[in-house]
């Protein structure tokens, strides 16, 4: 929002620094984001396969929106287990999305928005599901708490937020641990050493939350259920049903 001379506030301008420090970042690994991640996530399988069956939704074409969704990898396993899903892919990088468009071809049943999630103003028909993998960690966590009252208004009653997400340590030196493993980790990975150092740069623009908090959060947003379902260091999968 503008104040009263015209100009944006100090928050709002960090804000917008920190969207085009992503959007740089993000369109710069879009052409080997799907061939990295697998390397980059320790858990990778156990990921994604948690996050998949955790959403269930009792219909054969369910509305499904994923919220950073870059290249559209949460989308496609979640296309396998619903192939008639209508699938709406919002992210901020347009070179990530060309990934998505790349991926899904012409399917009639999938959208996409080029845009930030943060402060988009989605309108339409509800939603069945909400999805989103690795993408809201990168907001500030007023604007997390922010988001989940709005993803609580996109579902429909009885609808499913699943989110795949980093978190962080309940202390200093979990959160030192975790990042000791994972470079440990990814330096084994065979990666380049290119990859693995733009991978620890972009890193730098991550803002955890602990597990504890965004309970708290999905929870005011008015959320009836809500859970981490599943943790690895600090690779977590978050379940909630409005």
């Amino acid at each position: 929002m503008k104040i009263r001379d015209g100009s944006f506030s100090k928050k709002e301008r960090v804000a917008c620094k920190m969207s085009d420090l992503l959007k740089v970042q993000f369109d710069a690994a879009a052409q080997s984001y799907d061939l990295q991640r697998r390397a980059l996530i320790p858990c990778f399988d156990d990921f994604y396969s948690t996050a998949t069956a955790w959403i269930n939704v009792d219909k054969k074409s369910p509305r499904i929106l994923d919220i950073g969704a870059g290249t559209g990898l949460f989308s496609s396993y979640v296309r396998q287990k619903y192939p008639e899903a209508q699938l709406t892919l919002i992210d901020i990088s347009e070179e990530m999305l060309k990934g998505a468009r790349t991926r899904f071809g012409e399917d009639p049943n999938v959208q996409y928005i080029s845009g930030d999630f943060a402060t988009y103003p989605f309108d339409g028909q509800p939603y069945d599901a909400v999805i989103s993998s690795l993408a809201i960690h990168h907001l500030s966590h007023e604007d997390k708490s922010r988001l989940f009252h709005t993803i609580h208004t996109l579902l429909t009653e009885g609808g499913v937020f699943v989110n795949a997400d980093q978190v962080a340590g309940t202390s200093v030196y979990f959160d030192k641990r975790y990042k000791e493993q994972w470079e440990h980790t990814i330096g084994l990975s065979g990666l380049s050493n290119e990859i693995i150092a733009s991978a620890i740069e972009r890193r730098k623009l991550d803002r955890n939350a602990t597990i504890e908090d965004q309970l708290k959060w999905l929870y005011e947003a008015g959320f009836a259920e809500a859970d981490c379902i599943y943790k690895y260091n600090e690779f977590a999968v978050f379940f909630a049903q409005k």
